[in-house]
C-alpha cells in the first residue's frame, strides 16, 4: 500500500509535506500509527488490574494486538479494533 493510499483510507493521517519521497511518507504513516498505539494503550491501562470486568479478556486481546500491530503485515494501514 503506498502512503497516498493509506492516507485516503484513514483522513486522520497526514498528507506528504513538500519532496517527501514515499518512503519518508510511509515513515511518517508509521510513525504516527505507533503514536496512535500508544494513547490506545494509555488509555485501556485501568482494565489490566480489574480482574472481575465483564469486557476484561477483550480488552486485554485488544492490548495484545496494539502491541503486535507494528511487526504485522497490516500495519500501519489496519489499525486493531477492540
Amino acid at each position: 500500500m503506498s502512503y497516498n493510499q493509506l492516507h485516503l483510507a484513514d483522513p486522520h493521517t497526514f498528507p506528504p509535506q513538500g519532496n517527501m519521497t514515499e518512503e519518508e511518507a510511509m515513515e511518517l504513516a508509521r510513525q504516527e500509527a505507533r503514536a496512535w498505539r500508544n494513547i490506545e494503550l494509555a488509555s485501556t491501562d485501568w482494565i489490566v488490574p480489574l480482574t472481575d470486568h465483564p469486557s476484561r479478556d477483550s480488552y486485554l486481546t485488544y492490548r495484545t494486538n496494539l502491541r503486535d500491530w507494528p511487526s504485522t503485515d497490516n500495519f500501519p494501514a489496519t489499525k486493531p479494533t477492540l
